[in-house]
């Protein structure tokens, strides 16, 4: 099993390109399903959850074609890839396949559109809290399909004629749940109204990608989404947008480590809270026309509190990166997740640095420590393992990271990005 090897105490300088973004990738993907024409998706990353989806496509009859690198393409540039669901073969989507991956449970809703009936395993996934599924099903409940649990199952028709148009109000902010009802409500009969909707930057990234599928969306980007249901869409090219949590991610690795990085392709308007937070912190943030810049020269790193949020609020796919970052502060800092309640299984593996913190319930306090050394580490989930990362960049010595298949999931040729910029840093085979 593969693992990462870094040696801290390097400053980072250079460029990373930022990749497309996963938490967009996933749901565009499973977009395909929605009609018979090719859908051409541009600047998809290399990462094991888009292989992973590719086979549960495949499974269910899409056929996927990914084009060769343009001439004069950096070997990091995102690949583009064609999907043709021209016949749904199979709407069913298995344990063995989807056991693996939360967010292809999402199929449900596209299935459920275009075929009127699915039956999908329950999800697996990252081991961060129980993530039920009742607000996917409340959803289409309210569109007028019939469900029923059946051997880890759920399965799920829509009456004669498809789904109908109605009102979902979810009683909490969802993101899965969300892609879900407005992929499935692009077909159906009637209107569509979804009430306190993600309004996350990759929910606005696939409701374009189905208006240029031909679907008839209208507030996108707010709280409430309106769909008006069409009787078929077709094909269109769509580019994904660059990942938000990679550019905080590599944003908080550089503020640990000191030094001044380019992300090359990050929007600053995608986590402008969390770009806030790194200023408090002390670091220097700019836009450029390339992307943002950040810098951290000298300059102690400050502790600040945070409270994770639904977007615009800081994201809890960046708390893990954020707490690594304030292991090392010159004084106390105080985070609060309120998204997930199994999030801080990287506590634990924080500590073997040598990192002073203390949880209880949703709250932890972090003392900052003046050094960090490095150390046998093990990856947990997805977001915990790259906080790691950024510990050992800091750290004094060596730190190995174990179980980096987690990293593997959602973060595309970390080790080369950040060796580019100077980091001590290789992956190990076996």
């Amino acid at each position: 099993m593969d693992r990462i090897r870094l040696v801290g105490g390097n400053e980072l300088r250079g460029e990373i390109p930022i990749s497309g973004a996963k938490n967009a990738a996933l749901p565009l993907m499973i977009a395909s399903l929605l009609t018979r024409e090719p859908l051409i998706l541009e600047n998809v990353p290399r990462l094991a959850d888009v292989k992973q989806l590719e086979r549960i496509l495949e499974n269910h009859g899409v056929d996927i074609a990914v084009h060769g690198r343009r001439r004069g393409a950096d070997q990091m540039d995102g690949q583009r890839i064609t999907f043709t669901a021209g016949e749904i073969v199979d709407t069913c989507a298995p344990y063995e396949l989807v056991s693996t991956m939360r967010a292809s449970f999402w199929v449900i809703g596209p299935l459920l559109a275009r075929e009127h009936e699915a039956r999908v395993s329950l999800p697996g996934g990252c081991a961060i809290g129980t993530r039920p599924v009742d607000l996917f099903l409340y959803g289409l409940k309210q569109l007028g399909a019939e469900i029923e649990i059946d051997g880890g199952y759920v399965v799920a028709k829509a009456p004669k004629g498809g789904l109908v148009g109605g009102r979902v109000s979810f009683p909490k902010v969802t993101v899965g749940a969300t892609h879900t009802v407005m992929m499935a409500a692009t077909l159906a009969k009637g209107t569509t109204i979804i009430e306190n909707a993600a309004r996350e930057p990759e929910i606005g990234n696939v409701a374009r990608c189905l208006v240029a599928m031909g679907a008839k969306i209208s507030g996108i980007d707010t709280s409430t989404l309106v769909i008006e249901g069409v009787d078929s869409l077709h094909g269109a090219t769509h580019e994904v947008l660059p990942d938000r949590i990679e550019t905080g991610t590599y944003a908080m690795a550089a503020a640990m480590a000191g030094g001044d990085v380019l992300l090359r392709n990050a929007r600053a308007e995608h986590l402008q809270s969390a770009l806030d937070v790194l200023v408090q912190a002390g670091a220097h943030v700019s836009e450029e026309a390339e992307g943002l810049r950040i810098l951290r020269n000298g300059n102690g790193i400050q502790p600040v509190d945070i409270d994770t949020e639904p977007f615009p609020g800081f994201p809890t796919d960046l708390q893990a990166q954020f707490m690594a970052l304030m292991t090392m502060s010159g004084g106390v800092s105080r985070i609060r997740e309120t998204i997930f309640e199994n999030r801080y299984m990287h506590v634990a593996e924080l500590a073997r640095f040598g990192a002073d913190i203390r949880v209880e319930g949703q709250l932890a306090t972090v003392t900052g420590v003046p050094a960090l050394k490095g150390a046998q580490v093990m990856a947990t989930d997805l977001r915990a393992s790259v906080s790691l990362v950024i510990a050992g960049l800091a750290a004094q010595g060596e730190t190995i990271v174990n179980r980096i298949y987690h990293l593997d999931r959602g973060f595309e040729r970390l080790e080369d990005k950040l060796s580019r910029c100077g980091a001590e840093i290789e992956r190990v085979s076996g």
